[in-house]
């Protein structure tokens, strides 16, 4: 059966009749009960004893964007105009990545057009991802195996594949330190990207709030934790109970969620700008100048709101009656310490940028390639749990390798406040850590950090696809 709707389908259509004719058939075919309608039950059905396969949620979509009255079943007009306009955007895509106009795409071609797309996978990858596609083995895929693959698929180009490697805009785990993700032309000119973002920042909110206690746990053992003074996970929730009552583990949580927002903005705009700075050629970007950009604005972003960092420690490790509120934080500490005081412990805080953006990308980018080079035969989409676990160890290294550094930064926050406590610069305070308390004493506070990685990136996805649907972003 499959044969003969490939030899009727996928062949160049002389005329608009001929085309429209072959719809005609192939709608006749996939209405089994012939009541003009087709749902996402006959459309399953029929693709399949056709032989086509349908990517996962592919005729979910299908029927969704054909379907114009809302009843959630396509008639002959609704089918014919979705087939006609997909078919169309194919085939720009397509002359789009035929760079020499031979009428074929090849695997190097398809390397040019992802890194041009800001994905920079190895020629091995990019031929896993041609396989997926070719149907006669020749390594090149002409227009018609390019049609018959995505017809029935709602992948549309390759832009997809950038989409499914996305990481930073889902997963919060508390840290604001990776590399932003790239945006395509069509998500900018669409306004797609605000809408990710504000998904992203949301579920970063919500995720926050919810891993709040381990978060404030994780600053209170930074700060309070040392050889002659050892606080347990159970001995240190006790005591914050004990002292402040169960609202107390979700101090400095309002401060926390509330710069998310004017992070988020000004990295996005500052990685834009050194990009266009830093790329040798226009509209490309490579994976050094990536992260060179991402880290430059990952610093210009933790300069504008470092002030609250600062008020976010101070606030997390205040005890009961200490401050009023946020406003309250920042008259005392401008009364008592002055205005420097809302930047101790800068210079860590932007080293640690270095190491955590820089093993964060390292790592995604190795075992989003080795993914890539073994099983991208089959699809593109290595589904959320690969990317949700690619995700999670890149960020979770990135946290280990520069953790000392966040050590240090928030001892140089909270040191004012703590009575009879010495203000130590960072590398007195390195030395004095590394005699008194030895290597690992780099590493307080870091079992709460690591607990809370896995329900902040459940959480943060959780809400960042129902913001998604909310928002009217296509999967």
């Amino acid at each position: 059966m499959y044969q003969v709707v490939r030899k009727l389908f996928f062949t160049d259509c002389q005329c608009a009749d001929d085309a429209s004719k072959v719809y005609e058939e192939l709608f006749a075919k996939l209405d089994t009960n012939k009541d003009g309608k087709v749902d996402v039950s006959e459309l399953k059905t029929g693709l399949a004893s056709m032989g086509i396969k349908a990517g996962k949620g592919a005729v979910e979509k299908i029927v969704s964007a054909g379907d114009q009255d809302k009843d959630n079943r396509l008639d002959f007009n609704e089918f014919s105009k979705y087939l006609k306009d997909h078919e169309k955007k194919l085939q720009l895509t397509f002359k789009s990545l035929d760079k020499n106009n031979d009428g074929k795409v090849d695997p190097l071609e398809i390397k040019q057009a992802l890194e041009d797309l800001g994905l920079d996978i190895s020629k091995e990858g990019a031929k896993k991802i041609l396989q997926s596609i070719d149907v006669d083995g020749t390594m090149t895929v002409d227009w018609n195996e390019w049609r018959e693959h995505f017809l029935f698929n709602p992948v549309t180009d390759l832009q997809e594949i950038i989409r499914y490697w996305k990481h930073s805009t889902v997963l919060d785990i508390g840290d604001s330190l990776a590399i932003p993700d790239e945006f395509t032309e069509e998500e900018k000119t669409t306004g797609l990207w605000w809408k990710q973002l504000s998904a992203g920042a949301m579920a970063g909110a919500v995720s926050r709030t919810g891993t709040a206690p381990l978060d404030r746990m994780k600053v209170f053992m930074q700060v309070h934790s040392s050889k002659t003074n050892k606080i347990s996970l159970v001995g240190g929730f006790k005591q914050m109970l004990k002292e402040g009552g169960l609202a107390s583990l979700w101090r400095g949580n309002g401060i926390n969620v509330l710069k998310i927002a004017p992070e988020t903005a000004i990295k996005f705009m500052a990685y834009e700008k050194y990009k266009k700075l830093l790329s040798s050629e226009p509209g490309k970007v490579k994976t050094h100048e990536r992260f060179m950009a991402g880290s430059l604005a990952g610093a210009t972003a933790q300069t504008a709101i470092y002030p609250m960092e600062v008020m976010k420690t101070r606030l997390t490790l205040r005890k009961t009656g200490q401050y009023s509120g946020m406003s309250d934080c920042v008259k005392q500490i401008l009364r008592k310490e002055g205005v420097k005081a809302f930047y101790k412990g800068y210079v860590p805080n932007i080293l640690g940028i270095i190491p955590y953006a820089g093993i964060d990308l390292a790592v995604y980018e190795s075992l989003k390639n080795f993914w890539l080079s073994r099983y991208a035969s089959e699809t593109a989409n290595p589904g959320i749990l690969v990317l949700l676990g690619c995700g999670t160890i890149s960020s979770t290294c990135g946290q280990l390798a520069s953790y000392p550094l966040a050590l240090i930064r928030t001892r140089m926050q909270a040191q004012a406040s703590m009575e009879g406590a010495e203000q130590l610069p960072m590398n007195l305070m390195f030395k004095k850590i590394i005699e008194k308390e030895g290597f690992f004493g780099l590493y307080r506070g870091i079992l709460p950090n690591f607990m809370k990685v896995i329900p902040a990136v459940s959480i943060s996805y959780v809400v960042y696809e129902y913001m998604r649907s909310g928002l009217g972003i296509s999967k």
